[in-house]
């Protein structure tokens, strides 16, 4: 572990009412004061008390960088477990710069992306599990994302994989004991009673296996994709759900020939919307890679929005769509209904078994049951996860599961009679994996790849 001074800005770079600049290290109150000056001139920070701000001026020298306020707060209640020092100044480019340019002057090393969050970890005041959160909660897309993020940065994840860790640990001493002690500790029977234990150990991360589905659309968004023939209003559909003209749209069938993603929450559910190009058979080389680019956009997406022109006949085109789309999570979309219809639902109904809504992009009618229908589907209509553990992030994932496959090698050693030292062998892999997630015994290399992907200040 460094002792070293970090500094860095921890406001983004770009104009603004304030900016903030952060310090942190044995020495971070003593290199602010040497640049510190307050208005009477008599204030010393290493003086004062912890968890104070002060009013005053940045000095270099004898030439003014700043008007500050700063506020002081001393190891081990900081958020690095460090002397943390903070500078609000104005939120100036410049003048930002000028002011970590001092600081560093001044004795300060500039801080690695992450670095403030990577102490905190090493320090022990957050686990490895929270510091990923940190970062969730700054790149949270939609309001479910944050609160995912939030309830793990509390410490779900961190008391859940604690508590099977405890129980984990406890049977693997046990077995140790009996088998340097056979005389006073009988493991007679044991079997039976840690087969028990195993299987809720099992379910207990089933479960959590079972939310990383939804959890990796909870952090990253639905991955949404729009079908349909050309001119069947998906470009209408997806300017709507924006809420501003993002995509051409025009009378000209075969307008759009590029695929345009997008980010939309909607009632707090994040979609990662894919607009298409128009899918028909066309001899146009231009229009047949956008095609195919839809094609391959819709074998690896989370939902299909099939939108059908209600007012004009179905042709092969629909069906080669339906063909394609029948193994998928599906809203279909019956749009222009502010014109005379032409197809009715269960003429979609006879091919293609998912939610059918009326709508009309133009008229911005029947939208909300579509969003109603999308809770439904993914959320059975409830999505806040404030008291649900959900996994997030594909370490975990991939960690939990390795744990897993321990512990079904438990079982099956159990199942086939055999010594108990073998229990022991898988219980700890299953141990060792459950503390890869929450930073024991995980490498150096791993750490640092982890906090590499946060930004500066942080």
């Amino acid at each position: 572990m460094q002792s070293d001074t970090i500094a860095a800005i921890s406001t983004g770079m770009t104009n603004a009412g304030i900016g903030k600049v952060r310090l942190s290290g044995d020495d971070a109150v003593t290199i602010v004061d040497r640049i510190y000056r307050s208005p009477g001139g008599r204030k010393r920070l290493s003086d004062v008390s912890t968890h104070t701000i002060h009013y005053g001026y940045i000095y270099d020298g004898d030439c003014l960088i700043d008007e500050v306020m700063i506020l002081i707060m001393r190891g081990p209640n900081s958020y690095t477990r460090e002397d943390v020092v903070e500078i609000d100044c104005h939120g100036g480019v410049v003048v930002m710069k000028k002011l970590l340019e001092t600081v560093l002057k001044y004795g300060a090393r500039l801080a690695e992306p992450g670095e403030f969050t990577k102490r905190a970890f090493l320090n022990g005041r957050i686990d490895l599990s929270q510091a990923e959160a940190v970062i969730d909660v700054i790149n949270a897309k939609s309001d479910m994302a944050l609160e995912s993020s939030l309830n793990q940065l509390r410490g779900s994840v961190k008391k859940r994989i604690e508590k099977l860790r405890k129980g984990i640990i406890g049977n693997i001493a046990f077995i140790e004991a009996a088998l340097d002690d056979p005389e006073h500790i009988q493991a007679e029977g044991f079997g039976d009673e840690l087969a028990v234990q195993v299987r809720g150990y099992m379910a207990e991360l089933q479960k959590m296996l079972d939310s990383a589905d939804n959890g990796r659309l909870v952090k990253e968004g639905i991955k949404t994709v729009i079908l349909g023939k050309p001119n069947a209003g998906k470009s209408s559909l997806m300017n709507v759900l924006l809420g501003e003209n993002r995509a051409i749209v025009t009378e000209i069938a075969g307008t759009t020939r590029d695929t345009l993603e997008e980010h939309v929450s909607i009632h707090g559910i994040p979609l990662n919307i894919i607009d298409t190009a128009g899918i028909r058979q066309t001899e146009d080389v231009v229009e047949k890679i956008g095609v195919r680019k839809a094609i391959d956009f819709a074998e690896e997406a989370d939902l299909i929005i099939y939108v059908v022109d209600s007012s004009t006949e179905m042709d092969q085109n629909d069906d080669d769509i339906i063909r394609m789309i029948q193994s998928k999570k599906v809203i279909v979309l019956m749009n222009k209904s502010d014109l005379r219809p032409v197809v009715s639902r269960s003429d979609i109904e006879k091919q293609l078994q998912a939610p059918i809504i009326e709508i009309s992009a133009r008229e911005e009618t029947g939208l909300d049951i579509f969003e109603d229908t999308l809770k439904e589907m993914f959320f059975a209509g409830d999505i806040h996860y404030n008291d649900e553990l959900c996994i997030t992030n594909v370490r975990h994932k991939a960690a939990i599961a390795a744990a897993l496959e321990s512990l079904k090698m438990v079982m099956h050693s159990i199942e086939d009679g055999m010594p108990e030292d073998f229990f022991s062998i898988d219980l700890m892999d299953a141990y060792e994996q459950l503390g890869h997630i929450i930073g024991e015994a995980v490498e150096d290399d791993l750490v640092d790849t982890i906090f590499s992907d946060f930004c500066m200040g942080k």
